[in-house]
C-alpha cells in the first residue's frame, strides 16, 4: 500500500466543538554541541521538500527551529552550527511520519543504527554524528496559539516548579490551574517522581486559600494513632502531661493538606476521613464537641483511583493526572538541563568541571540513552542517573560510563512487536491498554496505539489509551 501523502493535516473536534488540528510529527533539538541554549525548540515539516541544516530563513527551504507555546508566536531560525551542511538532511511530512534522507556530509543515526534514510515516527531519535541529537514528537502550534506570554524563560522553571514545554506540560499546567479554582478536593494520581506534590503546591498556590500548605505521607501514620495524627488530642488525654495538639486538620485549618501516598492506607484507616471531607466536622480525642476546619485535602497516589475506598474516591471532586516521562519524552532534555543546573547550584566543584558559559558539557551518546530509557520513577531517576554519570565521568564531560549503561533500560520498538506479544500482554494487563505498554517496555502509549493497529488489533473496555480515536 502506498504511502500516504497528506497536504495538510487532519481533523477533529476540540471540545468547543470545532475542529482542531491533530498533532503532526516534528523534530525537537534535545542536544546540540554549538547552540545548546536552542534545547527544546521544535520544527514542523511540511509535505513539500524541506531542508534541515545551517543557513538562513531567506531561501525558503530550511526547516525554522524555535519555541513552539502559547502567546504569541517567538522568531523561529535554521540551524547555525558551521559542522551541519547547508543542506545536511532532506524532511518531508507523510501523515504520522517523517521521511528523512542524508544529503550532507555528517553521518546520520536513527535509534542508534546509521543509516543514509529513515522513515521516523514519534519517539524516535536522530542524530548527526557529534553535533545535534533530535526527538521526534508530536506537535500542534494552533494549539498553542493564543493567550499570554509565560511569565518565564523557555525551558526554564515555572513558578510553580514545572519543567516542560511539551503539550502535555501545557496541559498539565492548564489542569492544575483549573483544579486550583474549584471547591472540591482533589486526587492527584500518576507514578513516582511525577511531580504530584508539586502539583499539590500548585493547586495550594493558585488558590485563594490564605491558611498553610501542610503535608503529610499518608502511608507513615501508625494505624493505632491514625485519629490523634489527623484529628488531634486534648491536653492531658489520654496521658496526664500530654501536650494538646492540634493535628493535621486543625494545623490546615483555611489551607491545604496534603496526604501523599494515600493509596497506601488501608481501607479501615481510610473511613476515618469520610466525614471531616464531607463537611469539615471531626473530633479531637479527648474532647466531646465537635470542630469544624475550613481544608481542602489534596491527597496522592501512584495506585489507580479504583484501589482506593469506593465512599472515599467519590469525595474527591476533581482527579488530576500527572504524567510520567512516557507521556512527554520531549521533555526530557529541558528537564534534565535543569536538574544539572540545580545540582551545581552552590557547587563548585561540578560547576567549574562540567559546566561552560551556562550549560552543562554532556555527551551526546548520554542523551540518547536518556530519551530511550524505560523509566520507572521519572524525574528522581533521571536526577538519579545525572549523578551517577557526573560521579562515574573521567573528564570533563558527562559520558554515558559503563555504571550508567549498566542501569539503563532501553524502551522497546513497537516495530519489533509481534501480534502473539501484544496479546499477551493485554491479557496480563487485563485489556488495560495503558498497563499494557509499559509492560512491553514501550516509550509511550503511542507507541503501543501503533503497534496494534499494524497487527489489527482494537482496545478492549473503556480505556481508549491504545485504541482507535
Amino acid at each position: 500500500m502506498a504511502e500516504p501523502t497528506e497536504t495538510r493535516p487532519r481533523r477533529r473536534p476540540g471540545a468547543d466543538g470545532a475542529e482542531a488540528p491533530e498533532a503532526s510529527p516534528a523534530l525537537v533539538v534535545a542536544w546540540s554541541a554549538e547552540e545548546p541554549q536552542r534545547i527544546g525548540e521544535a520544527a514542523l515539516p511540511t509535505a513539500a521538500r524541506t531542508v534541515l541544516g545551517r543557513g538562513d530563513a531567506s531561501s525558503g527551504e530550511h526547516l525554522l527551529f524555535g519555541p513552539l507555546r502559547p502567546g504569541p508566536p517567538l522568531p523561529a531560525s535554521p540551524l547555525q552550527s558551521p559542522a551541519i551542511s547547508r543542506r545536511q538532511l532532506v524532511v518531508t511530512a507523510r501523515g504520522d511520519h517523517l521521511a528523512i534522507e542524508r544529503v550532507g556530509k555528517l553521518e546520520l543515526s536513527v535509534n542508534g543504527r546509521r543509516v543514509d534514510a529513515a522513515t521516523v515516527r514519534v519517539g524516535d531519535v536522530v542524530a548527526l554524528e557529534d553535533e545535534i541529537v533530535l526527538l521526534c514528537a508530536a506537535r500542534s502550534p494552533a494549539a498553542l496559539r493564543g493567550g499570554q506570554r509565560p511569565p518565564f524563560g523557555f525551558g526554564e522553571p515555572d513558578p510553580l516548579g514545572i519543567v516542560g514545554e511539551s503539550p502535555v506540560a501545557w496541559r498539565t499546567r492548564d489542569a492544575i490551574a483549573f483544579a486550583a479554582r474549584r471547591r472540591g478536593h482533589v486526587l492527584v494520581v500518576g507514578p513516582s517522581g511525577a511531580g504530584k506534590e508539586l502539583a499539590a503546591r500548585g493547586i495550594h498556590a493558585l488558590s485563594r486559600r490564605a491558611g498553610p500548605f501542610v503535608a503529610r505521607n499518608a502511608a507513615t501514620v501508625p494505624a493505632g494513632l491514625v485519629d490523634a495524627e489527623l484529628f488531634g488530642n486534648a491536653k492531658n488525654f489520654p496521658n496526664p502531661g500530654m501536650r494538646e495538639r492540634a493535628g493535621l486538620f486543625g494545623e490546615a485549618d483555611g489551607g491545604t493538606l496534603f496526604l501523599d501516598e494515600i493509596g497506601e492506607l488501608p481501607e479501615g484507616l481510610q473511613a476515618h476521613l469520610l466525614r471531616v471531607l464531607d463537611d469539615g466536622e471531626y473530633h479531637r480525642l479527648g474532647e466531646d464537641r465537635a470542630r469544624r476546619t475550613d481544608v481542602r485535602v489534596v491527597a496522592a497516589t501512584n495506585r489507580p483511583p479504583s484501589a482506593l475506598k469506593h465512599d472515599l474516591l467519590a469525595r474527591f471532586a476533581n482527579t488530576l493526572e500527572m504524567p510520567g516521562f512516557e507521556d512527554r519524552v520531549d521533555d526530557i532534555p529541558v528537564i534534565a538541563r535543569a536538574k544539572l543546573r540545580a545540582l551545581a547550584d552552590g557547587d563548585a566543584e561540578l560547576r567549574s568541571r562540567f559546566f561552560e558559559d551556562g550549560e552543562a558539557r554532556i555527551a551526546s551518546d548520554l542523551v540518547c540513552a536518556l530519551l530511550s530509557h524505560r523509566y520507572s520513577a521519572n524525574a528522581r531517576e533521571l536526577e538519579n542517573l545525572l549523578l551517577l554519570a557526573m560521579s562515574t565521568s573521567p573528564g570533563a564531560v558527562i559520558a554515558r560510563t559503563p555504571a550508567v549503561e549498566a542501569r539503563l533500560r532501553p524502551a522497546a520498538r513497537s516495530a519489533e512487536l509481534t501480534r502473539e506479544m501484544i496479546e499477551d500482554a493485554l491479557a496480563r494487563a487485563s485489556g488495560n491498554a495503558s498497563r499494557a505498554w509499559q509492560l512491553l517496555g514501550l516509550s509511550s502509549r503511542d507507541a503501543l496505539k501503533r503497534a496494534m493497529k499494524k497487527h489489527g488489533i482494537r482496545a478492549r473496555g473503556r480505556d481508549g489509551a491504545a485504541g482507535d480515536d
